[in-house]
């Protein structure tokens, strides 16, 4: 049906499935993508609520100013609902906010305070206490108080907690939510939990934010200034609930910057600092969860508004964050080469057969060299150029247990190591390379895998 109003919009914001970078782990990874909507961030739904709210409670009337403190995306999404409506905006922001979110801002008619990004809550400075000066001696204003306003609590417990529990059809059992006041992840938590009660909550800050010491020690860690916008927290928030969280993890700006960036190459999503550190934190910890498990991760900023931090190669140097992208043979891994492999079981000696046996088997399963295994465990290897000098000095060996005459194991790497990886422990006389599966089988891979995965790339 026709909607005339941006605001008005109730949509979901897709859920998708995360696919390149969740390659090596079990579970099902999934992206919500908040950012996906007309204000581009998580804030939408919360700036649109408040302003319905406090009209129709007679707070607000057209052309008067509202005003608030920002990192930038709750503003973008406050000034939107604003200008749709007839309202003024004055926002107070830290300075370290990107120049795309200020030249936004001001692009939609917001004016803007800029404050210092070191200075302490409590602090005059702060852009916080800024703001709730402003109010005071501003005629006709009202303060929206987005990141304290139950109604945030609210919305995402009945809209966005609800729908990841419709979207994954009740099958989630993770979800990672980036924490700035916390709105977000305690109203997430609370629909789900009273869903079920085993879903796991876990909140995500960058290093220097207060939550995860709150969590486990409670009491607030030490606060630090971190380069990542729109998470983390230098106080504790008022909707503060750890009975609906189960942990608190902390991502540092490298890993989030890097992870974010990821995204965009590897599966085309456009997330900003905030989702990459959302997503480090659940791919690390996606790698102990099993097969039936679902994780969903909130994708909460849209990277548009990093272009000229994070996406900018230089920015990124200055800074000591970048990372090289891999190139498109080094993105090849085991697992990848593993998959064109007509042959999945691996075929092996043990140490008590004979040489006669072991050469028989070689035979008949069309191979030149074999992995030598002892409990799981490779212990040694065996090739025909080997079996050959053995007879050429002695031909009764064939009898002989295989152990006697056994060559070095050949190297073991996981399925995650890179073809780079693998073959130069090719190149260190190595006839093979082992690869432990995820179920703690091994197979072989040899020169002529590498080069059919090549080949195919």
């Amino acid at each position: 049906m026709p909607n005339h109003d941006i605001f008005g919009l109730a949509a979901e914001t897709p859920l998708i499935l995360v696919k390149q970078m969740t390659r090596h782990i079990k579970p099902k990874v999934m992206a919500k993508l908040e950012y996906m909507n007309p204000a581009w961030s998580h804030y939408y739904r919360v700036a649109r609520a408040i302003v319905e709210d406090a009209e129709k409670r007679k707070l607000i009337h057209p052309g008067m100013t509202l005003v608030d403190w920002s990192f930038g995306s709750s503003g973008i999404a406050l000034a939107m609902a604003c200008v749709s409506r007839g309202y003024k905006l004055l926002l107070a922001a830290p300075d370290k906010i990107s120049q795309e979110k200020q030249d936004l801002l001001r692009a939609i008619g917001a004016e803007l305070v800029i404050t210092p990004s070191d200075a302490l809550p409590g602090e005059p400075r702060s852009c916080m206490n800024v703001a709730e000066s402003l109010v005071k001696s501003i005629p006709n204003s009202f303060f929206t108080g987005m990141h304290e306003n139950p109604l945030s609590l609210k919305v995402h417990s009945e809209a966005t907690g609800s729908e990841i529990y419709c979207q994954t059809e009740g099958q989630v059992t993770h979800v990672f939510v980036p924490m700035a006041s916390g709105a977000t992840v305690f109203g997430i938590g609370r629909f789900l939990k009273a869903k079920n009660p085993s879903i796991r909550i876990i909140g995500v800050e960058p290093q220097g934010s207060v939550y995860a010491a709150l969590f486990r020690d409670g009491k607030p860690g030490i606060s630090a200034l971190s380069e990542l916008e729109e998470i983390g927290s230098r106080q504790p928030s008022a909707f503060w609930d750890p009975s609906v969280i189960d942990d608190v993890v902390q991502v540092s700006d490298y890993d989030a910057f890097n992870c974010a960036r990821e995204l965009l190459r590897s599966e085309a999503l456009f997330t900003g600092g905030a989702s990459g550190a959302t997503m480090a934190a659940a791919l690390q910890a996606g790698a102990g969860y099993g097969e039936n498990d679902t994780v969903v991760a909130v994708m909460s900023d849209f990277g548009g508004y990093y272009l000229s931090k994070m996406y900018r190669d230089e920015w990124m140097r200055k800074r000591g964050f970048y990372r090289k992208a891999k190139s498109t043979i080094e993105q090849i891994t085991a697992e990848d080469i593993l998959h064109l492999k007509a042959r999945r079981d691996l075929i092996f000696a043990c140490p008590e057969q004979t040489l006669s046996e072991v050469f028989e088997m070689m035979k008949q399963s069309d191979v030149s060299q074999m992995p030598i295994v002892s409990y799981n465990a490779p212990i040694g290897s065996i090739s025909e150029n080997k079996i050959l000098s053995i007879l050429i000095e002695n031909d009764d060996a064939m009898t002989s247990k295989v152990v006697g005459y056994m060559e070095q194991p050949f190297p073991v790497c996981p399925l995650d190591a890179t073809i780079s990886e693998l073959s130069a422990k090719l190149q260190q006389n190595a006839s093979g390379v082992l690869v432990i599966l995820s179920d703690g089988r091994l197979q072989l891979l040899t020169k002529s895998d590498l080069i059919d995965a090549l080949t195919h790339k």
